[in-house]
């Protein structure tokens, strides 16, 4: 059923873009060669009436499932980048006897941990200051790529807008390993089991409400515009979460300071779990931040803390819909505003902005994802360039 509704939306995406729409009011119809079927649009809902041809072109279509994405995606412009890699920052050499229990790996030697995945593309002639972006909980960098549902991520986006890009995995997850000593100390009695490290996983269940695409699973908030329709591949990029078992500040803090003074100047982009790193960066040092753009974070610095490092570079605090009818949620937003508040009075050019407040609605907790992805990113791009020196 899901397949047969997207070549319908195909085609009436299709049918609109040549005139080709019928509706009972109007009566009319464009006569072209385009237009060789015709879809009808009755006050009840779409109905498609098409000719033999248009019915096979319509049985070529579900045997290729190719998703209306596709169709968006095919009328892209070719993208020229200038470079792309990856590296690693930060990390550090232990020592451990407990490395494996297999007969085939010695248990004993040294292992490096902490370290951080780095992914970059810099787009031709930039003259705009990098972006870093950085997950959340039980996910990877794959947050800022290609959404659920195969239309461009914000990796992408960005790029092509002229911001070379930085996506990270975080210390312990995806591509930045962790270590397995603990469980093995355990595994092999060298420790006692309340040893074992603290690990997690968000299940789809926990995850809806959590991301706001409704008050309870299965219950959907009106006009959400996450796409559910592609929420199976959406559960694939979630993993296993180490972060309550590691050093405080995550060890991607320190990461990400030295990855700022690298870059001589990054907008640090973080999300929900990571949302309060750039601010615990910024309290090591402020050397090689540009901005800092804090998406839905679980948590901003305290309001009567010190409030100086976030003084020295523009800050916008983001939030998405429904946020009013989130326990978990609310009391976050409403932390946040006392911190924007406090930091704006010692000085700051601190900004809190609700989507929902600038005419932007439906988003849920992976804004980024959302079907309106795109209209939240160029609302983003407007604020970096008003905000943002370029180089």
């Amino acid at each position: 059923m899901g397949g047969l509704c997207t070549i319908r939306l195909f085609l009436v995406t299709y049918a609109y873009e040549r005139g080709c729409l019928y509706h009972e009011s109007k009566k009319t119809v464009n006569e072209s060669k385009d237009c060789w079927w015709r879809i009808d649009l009755p006050k009840e809902g779409v109905v498609i009436k098409m000719s033999s041809l248009a019915n096979g072109l319509l049985g070529v279509a579900l045997a290729l499932a190719m998703p209306a994405a596709a169709q968006e995606a095919s009328k892209v412009s070719p993208l020229s980048i200038e470079k792309q890699g990856s590296f690693f920052v930060g990390g550090r050499g232990v020592h451990s006897d407990t490395l494996s229990t297999l007969p085939n790996f010695a248990p004993s030697g040294t292992v490096t941990v902490d370290q951080m995945y780095v992914r970059y593309q810099i787009p031709v002639n930039s003259a705009r200051r990098p972006l870093t972006l950085i997950h959340g909980c039980c996910l990877t960098g794959k947050t800022w790529e290609t959404t659920p549902d195969g239309r461009m991520g914000w990796d992408e986006y960005f790029l092509r807008k002229g911001y070379p890009t930085y996506v990270i995995d975080q210390a312990a997850r995806g591509r930045s390993a962790g270590n397995v000593s603990a469980i093995n100390s355990v595994r092999t009695g060298k420790a006692a089991p309340d040893q074992l490290p603290v690990v997690f996983e968000a299940s789809h269940e926990a995850a809806w409400a959590i991301f706001r695409f409704g008050p309870e699973y299965p219950k959907v908030f009106p006009g959400m515009q996450f796409p559910l329709e592609a929420q199976e591949e959406f559960w694939k990029q979630m993993v296993p979460d180490w972060s309550n078992s590691l050093p405080t500040p995550n060890p991607t803090v320190q990461a990400l300071s030295e990855l700022a003074q690298r870059l001589d100047g990054t907008v640090l982009i973080s999300h929900s779990q990571s949302g309060i790193y750039p601010f615990q960066t910024a309290a090591i040092s402020t050397k090689g931040i540009a901005g800092i753009v804090s998406i839905e974070p679980g948590g901003c610095p305290a309001a009567n803390g010190d409030l100086q490092p976030y003084t020295k570079m523009p800050i916008l605090v983001l939030f998405g819909d429904y946020v009013d009818q989130s326990t978990r949620w609310a009391p976050r937003l409403k932390s946040c505003r006392e911190f924007v508040a406090a930091a704006t009075k010692s000085g700051g050019k601190v900004e809190l902005v609700v989507l929902p407040d600038v005419g932007i609605h439906g988003s849920s907790h992976m804004l980024m994802q959302d079907r309106n992805s795109l209209e939240v990113a160029d609302w983003l791009l407007n604020w970096l360039d008003r905000h943002v020196a370029r180089k």
